[in-house]
C-alpha cells in the first residue's frame, strides 16, 4: 500500500476554521486514500474525511499541520491538499 506524508503551514487568515475545514474534507473525500492530519508529527491523528473531527483541531494561522495518507492515490491526495493550503483555501 502506498504511503505519503507532508507538512504545511496554514497561511490563510482564519486558519482551519469552518469553511476551510469543509473544503479540506470535501477534497479528501474525492480520493480513495485514507488521509489524516495532526498538530505534532507523532499525533494524535485526525481523519481528514470527517468535518467535525477536522474542525475540532482548531488550528490557527501559522500552525504547522502534518498530513499522512495511505492508499493507491495517497501522493495525489496530499499534493491536492498541499495546493489547497497554498491557495489559502481559495478565500482571498
Amino acid at each position: 500500500m502506498l504511503k505519503a506524508a507532508f507538512s504545511a503551514q496554514l497561511i490563510n487568515e482564519v486558519g482551519l476554521h469552518a469553511r476551510p475545514s469543509v473544503k479540506l474534507t470535501q477534497l479528501a473525500k474525492t480520493f480513495a486514500a485514507s488521509v489524516e492530519l495532526a498538530l505534532e508529527p507523532a499525533g494524535p491523528w485526525t481523519d481528514v474525511k470527517s468535518p467535525v473531527k477536522v474542525m475540532r483541531v482548531k488550528a490557527a494561522k501559522g500552525t504547522i499541520l502534518h498530513f499522512r495518507a495511505e492508499g493507491s492515490d495517497a501522493e495525489t491526495a496530499l499534493a491536492a491538499i498541499a495546493d489547497l493550503i497554498a491557495r489559502k483555501f481559495d478565500e482571498d
